[in-house]
C-alpha cells in the first residue's frame, strides 16, 4: 500500500466521524438541551413532553430505508441521498432560527420533525456508505467510529450549546447549528469513493417495499433479533433511572448535567475506542461475554453503593463504569449488525436491526421506571444482575445460531 492510498483509508474514518458528528449533536441540542431552554422560558411539562415526538422519525425510518437502497450498493449513489438530506437538515435549522420560541411553537415542531427526518435519512444513507468503504476486518474500527462520534456529538450537543446559548442567544446558537452540519459535508465532498474489495458487484435488482418483509423470513433470523432486542438490557435499566435517583440523592441540575451530561459520555468516547481494539483483536463472541461480566460487575456495583450514603467519588466512579460500558456495547452492536446485512439492501438492513435493538432499548427503560417505583433503586439493580445472568446463559445458543445465516 503507498503512502496515497494509506491516507486515503485513514480519511474515511474522518468522514465517517464528520458525518456522524453532524447528525448527532443539532439532534442532542434539540431532545436534551432545548427541554431545559423550554422550562427556563415557563413553557408546561405538556408541551415539553410534545417536543420528544421529533424523535419519531428515527423510529420510523427503517420505512423508507428501501427508498434510500435504491443506490444498489453504489457508494456515490449513497453520497447523492447524504448531501440532499444534510441541505433539508440544515435548511430546516436555519429556518427555525428566525422563529420565536414562545409565540411559534408548533411551527418549531413542524420544522423539527423535518429536521428530524432529514437526519434519520441521512443516518441510513450514512450507515450504508460506512459499510460499502470499509472492509470487512475494519468493521470494528468502524463502529467504533460511529459510537465515538454519536457520544462526543452528545458532550457537545447537551454541554457546550448550553454554555453557547447562554452567552449568545437562540439566534446565533441555532444560525451556528445549520452551518455545521452543512460544513460537515466538505470532507465527504473531497473523499473519492471506492467500494471495499466484497462489494465490488453491480446489481440491477430494483429494491422494494417487500424488503422489510424478506428480511425477517431469512434463516435463523429470529435468535439476530433476539439478541439485538435484548442486548441492551443489561445496562439500560441504570442509565434510564440514573439522572432520576441522582436527584432523589440531593443533586443539583447543573451537577447532574455535568457528571451525566458531560464527564459520563466523554468516557464513553474513550471506551468506544478500546472496544473497537478488543473486538478486532479478540472478536465478537469474546468481547459479548465480556460485556455480560461487565453488566453484571455494574450492576453488583451500583447495588451495593444504593445500601449506603452513597459520596460524591463513589458515584463518579459508577457513572464512569456505566456510560464506558454502554459505550462498548454500541460499538459491539454496530460491528455485529454489520455481519446481517445483505448485498444491495445495506441501509435497509443496517436501519432494520438497529430500530430492533433501540426498540428493545426503549421497552426496557419503561419498564424500568415500574421496576424502580414498587422495588426501590436497589430492586432495579438486583433485577438487572439477574438478566444479564439470564443473557450470560443463553449467550452460547443465542449468539452462534444468529451467525448461521450470516452474508
Amino acid at each position: 500500500m503507498n503512502q496515497k492510498t494509506a491516507n486515503k483509508e485513514k480519511w474515511k474514518y474522518g468522514v465517517m466521524l464528520n458525518l456522524y458528528l453532524a447528525q448527532s449533536i443539532p439532534m442532542t441540542f434539540f431532545s436534551t438541551v432545548l427541554p431545559v431552554i423550554m422550562r427556563e422560558n415557563h413553557f408546561s411539562l405538556t408541551s415539553i413532553g410534545l417536543i420528544q415526538l421529533v424523535k419519531l422519525p428515527w423510529l420510523l425510518k427503517f420505512l423508507w430505508a428501501p427508498v434510500v437502497d435504491s443506490a444498489q450498493g453504489d457508494p456515490k449513489a449513497y453520497k447523492k441521498w447524504i448531501f440532499i438530506s444534510e441541505f433539508v437538515y440544515a435548511l430546516s435549522i436555519f429556518i427555525i432560527a428566525f422563529f420565536n420560541l414562545e409565540t411559534d411553537f408548533k411551527l418549531i415542531v413542524i420544522l423539527l420533525l423535518i429536521a428530524f427526518t432529514a437526519s434519520a435519512t441521512q443516518d441510513i444513507a450514512t450507515d450504508a456508505f460506512s459499510y460499502l468503504i470499509l472492509k470487512k476486518e475494519e468493521r470494528s474500527i468502524g463502529g467504533s467510529i460511529q459510537t465515538i462520534g454519536n457520544f462526543l456529538g452528545t458532550v457537545i450537543g447537551s454541554g457546550l450549546l448550553l454554555i453557547i446559548y447562554y452567552y449568545f442567544g437562540w439566534e446565533t446558537l441555532i444560525i451556528s447549528l445549520g452551518l455545521f452540519v452543512l460544513l460537515a459535508l466538505i470532507p465527504l465532498a473531497i473523499f473519492t469513493t471506492t467500494q471495499s474489495t466484497t462489494t465490488k458487484k453491480k446489481y440491477k435488482k430494483k429494491i422494494r417495499f417487500n424488503e422489510l418483509i424478506s428480511f425477517f423470513k431469512q434463516k435463523h433470523i429470529r435468535y439476530r433479533i433476539g439478541l439485538l432486542f435484548f442486548i441492551y438490557w443489561g445496562i439500560i435499566g441504570i442509565l434510564s433511572m440514573l439522572k432520576p435517583w441522582m436527584v432523589d440523592l440531593g443533586y443539583s441540575i447543573k451537577e447532574i448535567g455535568i457528571y451525566s451530561g458531560i464527564i459520563g459520555p466523554a468516557a464513553g468516547v474513550l471506551f468506544a475506542y478500546l472496544a473497537g481494539k478488543i473486538i478486532k483483536k479478540k472478536g465478537k463472541y469474546f468481547t459479548l461475554k465480556l460485556l455480560l461480566f461487565l453488566f453484571i460487575t455494574i450492576k453488583l456495583y451500583f447495588y451495593l453503593i444504593s445500601q449506603y450514603k452513597t459520596n460524591y467519588w463513589l458515584l463518579q466512579a459508577g457513572i464512569i463504569g456505566i456510560w464506558g460500558i454502554y459505550s462498548m456495547t454500541t460499538v459491539f452492536v454496530y460491528s455485529f449488525l454489520m455481519d446481517g446485512i445483505r448485498s444491495q439492501r445495506e441501509g435497509t438492513d443496517f436501519t432494520l436491526q438497529i430500530v430492533l435493538a433501540h426498540l428493545g432499548s426503549l421497552i426496557m427503560a419503561v419498564l424500568s421506571g415500574k421496576i424502580a417505583h414498587e422495588t426501590g433503586y436497589s430492586g432495579l439493580f438486583g433485577i438487572g444482575i439477574i438478566i444479564s445472568l439470564l443473557l450470560l446463559l443463553l449467550l452460547p445458543y443465542l449468539y452462534k445460531k444468529s451467525l448461521s445465516y450470516e452474508v
